[in-house]
């Protein structure tokens, strides 16, 4: 098994890359530019953007195997693990690498709002896949950071650059919902299938012996982020996994405490609540009256 190769710095990345370092803090590479390399397992604890113009065939991300095409794009935050297990051979490195350490954005609005874009958290599988025009435009905003890491550290360095990482991370914000819009019919796929996933675990003794299903049980069995997973489900049908899986549960109990002739606690059990008084407070929080009364008001 090959070893994992640990970046923790800018200046480990530039020295793996074979590139100069500009900036202790940031680091913008054009791949080409770069040594050739051998593959090798990755991880990044700083944040990284990776835009591969070739396909570099089997790419390992995280414990998956994904086929990484040419044109995509892939966001790592500290602490994720990438890279292609080593076949013994030397390989030009191909697009764009944009490296900065999580000190970079300490005191500025980026910091607060980092985590807010959520596409860090997205598995390889989940990868924005670029148009041209699109693609022009991320490499824009990489070629302006570089060009300003070309100019002496000063007082304006700082903002310039983080301001222009904030442009990027708009720019993929954007794309991303363009893509989420642009494979309907695969996200209506998903769809169905996180509704039958939903009935067959209500159907099931699941509730009573592990609870209600959470977001990354669902994203787990449909074989996607969780965070992926809610985006998705957010931008498909205006509410996010958790509201949904909440809704489906709701529309499950108000069925059973209507049609059934067994007891409330009873219900409340098969349903995943362990406390009878859970269920109640919040079956009246969603309906606005307790089970007792909704079985006797219809």
């Amino acid at each position: 098994m090959n070893d994992i190769k640990i970046i923790d710095t800018v200046q480990q990345c530039n020295d793996y890359f074979g590139v100069e370092t500009l900036h202790p803090l940031v680091s913008v590479i054009e791949g080409r530019k770069g040594k050739p390399l051998r593959y090798c397992m990755k991880l990044y604890n700083i944040y990284t953007i990776i835009i591969k113009d070739t396909d570099c065939g089997s790419l390992k991300y995280g414990r998956n195997i994904y086929d990484y095409q040419e044109g995509a794009m892939l966001f790592l935050s500290p602490g994720q693990v990438m890279g292609s297990e080593d076949d013994g051979q030397l390989h030009q490195p191909e697009g764009w690498i944009m490296a900065f350490h999580p000190e970079l954005l300490r005191g500025t609005p980026l910091a607060k709002m980092i985590n807010q874009y959520s596409y860090f958290s997205y598995a390889a599988n989940e990868a924005l896949h670029l148009s041209e025009h699109e693609r022009k435009t991320i490499i824009e905003c990489m070629q302006k950071i570089f060009v300003e890491l070309q100019h002496p550290i000063d007082k304006h360095s700082k903002s310039i650059i983080v301001d222009n990482i904030k442009l990027l991370l708009d720019y993929c914000e954007r794309f991303y919902d363009r893509q989420f819009i642009t494979r309907e019919n695969i996200n209506h796929d998903i769809l169905t299938r996180f509704e039958h996933l939903l009935d067959e675990y209500f159907s099931s003794d699941a509730p009573a012996q592990y609870g209600i299903p959470s977001v990354q049980y669902c994203a787990d069995k449909l074989c996607l982020s969780a965070n992926y997973f809610s985006d998705l489900l957010k931008k498909e049908t205006g509410l996010s996994a958790l509201k949904h899986i909440q809704q489906k549960t709701f529309d499950i109990a108000k069925e059973r405490v209507f049609t059934s002739n067994k007891s409330i606690s009873e219900i409340s059990y098969e349903m995943g609540f362990p406390y009878p008084q859970h269920f109640s407070r919040w079956f009246k929080k969603m309906a606005g009256c307790s089970p007792q009364e909704y079985r006797l008001g219809n």
